[in-house]
């Protein structure tokens, strides 16, 4: 009971902190649709790893508890944005260019186009 309370904390622990994450704007310049898209892509693949890291044991004498379960999942974390920045499964490459082809077509709808952040009304 205590170790899946422990994980529903770290759960929505993981939740807030991708909420904190600033938003990326859907009209944006392509560097920060591209910044977007892998950040994205960082979640999915923090998503895809989290079950695997899951069902690896712990050693009773050193390890186990509520520390390596913090520590796991902040390392598993940091594992989807490293494998994200580095290219990754090459969904952050797809994500970009699907959201820069919504935005040029909306663009030539003749949507207006947000002002960018910081700039007079």
């Amino acid at each position: 009971m205590m170790e899946q309370t422990g994980q529903m904390m770290l759960d929505m622990a993981g939740s807030a902190a991708l909420q904190a994450k600033p938003k990326m704007p859907v009209n944006g310049t392509p560097e920060k649709i591209r910044e977007a898209a892998v950040q994205f892509e960082a979640v999915f693949a923090t998503q895809m790893l989290q079950p695997m890291f899951e069902e690896i044991s712990t050693d009773g004498l050193f390890g186990g508890g509520q520390g390596e379960n913090v520590f796991r999942s902040l390392l598993v974390q940091e594992f989807g944005e490293i494998i994200a920045e580095r290219g990754g499964f090459g969904i952050a490459d797809s994500v970009a260019r699907e959201l820069l082809k919504a935005q040029e077509a909306q663009s030539a709808a003749g949507a207006p186009e947000p002002k960018p952040e910081g700039q007079p009304s």
